[in-house]
C-alpha cells in the first residue's frame, strides 16, 4: 500500500499539510518587508539566506479570520515551479505518514472555494488533515484595491 508523509501545520484551528517532499524548510520568526500594491494574500518578502521569497497570508488564501496581532507567524517554505514561497502559518505540527487508503477527494460540504485549494482530505482517526494543493494555493490573483490593507 502506499503511504505519503505529510507536514502539517494548523491555521485557524484547521489540520492542513503538505507533502512532505515540497517542504523545504520551517522557520519562525522572520521580519517581512512590505510589498506595496501587492494581491491582498502576499504578507511581504522574506530574504532566505540572500533569496527573497514571497511570503503569502494563508488564512487569507482559505478567506479565514485575520490572526490575532499577538500571534507571530511561522513559515513553512515550499518549493513551487516557480520557486520558493513561505506560507505563513499560526501553528507547525507533525510529519504524519498515511495510506492512501485514507485519501479522499474534498467534502462536498466544504466551502467550494477552499475546495479548490484542496488535493483531498485524509480522515484520521481523530480528525480531518487537508491536504493543501500548493500549486493551486499558492497561484494569487491580484486583488481589487479594497483587498488591500
Amino acid at each position: 500500500m502506499t503511504r505519503t508523509q505529510y507536514a502539517t501545520f494548523l491555521v485557524a484551528g484547521h489540520f492542513l499539510g503538505v507533502d512532505v517532499l515540497e517542504v523545504q524548510e520551517v522557520l519562525r520568526g522572520q521580519n517581512l518587508t512590505p510589498v506595496p500594491l501587492a494581491p491582498g494574500a502576499v504578507a511581504g518578502l522574506i530574504n532566505l539566506r540572500g533569496q527573497i521569497v514571497p511570503a503569502l497570508d494563508t488564512r487569507r488564501i482559505l478567506r479565514l479570520p485575520a490572526r490575532d496581532s499577538g500571534l507571530e507567524p511561522l513559515s513553512v517554505v515550499v518549493r513551487t515551479a516557480q520557486g520558493a514561497v513561505s506560507l505563513q502559518v499560526d501553528e507547525i505540527a507533525d510529519v504524519v505518514e498515511l495510506d492512501a487508503s485514507s485519501f479522499e477527494p474534498p467534502p462536498q460540504n466544504v466551502d467550494a472555494a477552499l475546495r479548490e485549494l484542496l488535493r483531498g482530505v485524509h480522515k484520521m482517526q481523530d480528525r480531518l488533515l487537508l491536504v493543501l494543493d500548493i500549486s493551486r494555493a499558492v497561484d494569487v490573483e491580484p486583488a481589487d484595491i479594497n483587498d488591500r490593507k
